[in-house]
């Protein structure tokens, strides 16, 4: 009878214990782990958060930049971080599903220890040709790459990136052979287009948006599901003939697995909240961010379940990887 109460004891108090810590969490500032450097643009997104987090949590959100290793260093220390709603990071579909194929000791597992808790906002990619170039249509450039199978050069700023990964895609989806161009930093790889050196790229919409309106660079097509109001004239890769590609580099923000429910669902809601503030949603579309509709938790994590079903096979397809 003893053993029976106490059974019943622990029940009540597990069942007690998370509207408690719902009704006292936060107690304390939170720490917010970003994985690049100060006015990064990853790092002015999460500043904005941060800021507007702290005024209705009642607590500071501290951002702490952990720099290196393609985000790894980053993430897997979120991943190590006690489960108790004061650390919370920045997270991408790179850190979250692109190193899990890329690295082979990335320190983490982005399903086993981390919980996304919500994604704000996404960054398409635009397939861009030389001027001098006379395609004018993304078919033009398939017929291109047809006319001489692996031929066809295109740039990117490294291995591994949504740059490099986006003509992966544009390759089984086809069935074009191309040749992938990889250069050391996304500048370069954008230059190398510009001056013809290689036939195209597909890089970030608003790293090369400057060029395309100076008419620097051609853009044929975005790779977002929907028009960018970055660049709402440009067809989507899909409106140009291109069946299931999409290709959004999105962004969010996760906590260590087993973080209490109650934080993650008060954390879902304050962050869809603030992504819907006009305010918030100008100055992340003045860093080329457009937002995204808001999701549960539960979303957010099939996201990543799902990036990881389509892009492993694609990465390791590709041959890429990063130590």
């Amino acid at each position: 009878m003893v053993i029976t109460k106490r059974v019943f004891l622990a029940s009540a108090f597990a069942a007690l214990a998370s509207p408690a810590l719902a009704q006292a969490w936060p107690a304390k500032p939170i720490r917010m782990i970003v994985p690049l450097a100060p006015g990064a643009t990853a790092d002015i997104v999460a500043r904005l958060f941060a800021d507007e987090l702290g005024k209705s949590l009642g607590q500071t959100v501290v951002v702490d930049n952990k720099t290196g290793a393609g985000g790894t260093i980053a993430t897997a220390e979120l991943g190590r971080a006690p489960a108790d709603g004061y650390t919370m990071g920045l997270v991408s579909q790179g850190t979250m599903v692109f190193n899990m194929g890329l690295y082979k000791t990335p320190g983490y597992d982005s399903q086993k220890d981390l919980a996304l808790v919500a994604v704000s906002g996404g960054v398409s990619n635009v397939m861009i040709v030389s001027p001098s170039n006379p395609a004018k249509t993304v078919a033009d450039v398939l017929a291109q790459a047809r006319a001489k199978p692996g031929e066809l050069t295109y740039s990117s700023g490294g291995v591994g990136t949504s740059h490099h990964m986006s003509g992966v895609l544009l390759e089984l989806r086809t069935g074009v052979k191309l040749q992938h161009v990889p250069y050391r930093a996304t500048p370069a790889g954008i230059q190398a287009v510009a001056n013809g050196e290689v036939t195209m790229g597909l890089f970030n919409t608003p790293t090369v948006i400057g060029l395309i309106k100076g008419g620097k660079l051609k853009a044929l097509a975005v790779t977002s599901e929907k028009r960018s109001d970055l660049l709402p004239d440009v067809p989507t890769m899909i409106e140009a003939g291109v069946k299931d590609y999409v290709v959004n580099t999105w962004m969010g923000f996760a906590v260590p697995a087993n973080t209490p429910e109650p934080v993650i669902a008060r954390l879902n809601s304050e962050i869809n909240r603030i992504g819907q503030l006009p305010q918030i949603r100008e100055k992340m579309l003045a860093q080329g961010i457009e937002m995204l509709p808001p999701g549960s938790p539960a979303a957010a994590q099939k996201l990543v379940r799902d990036d990881l079903a389509l892009w492993l096979p694609i990465i390791k397809a590709s041959g890429a990887s990063a130590e």
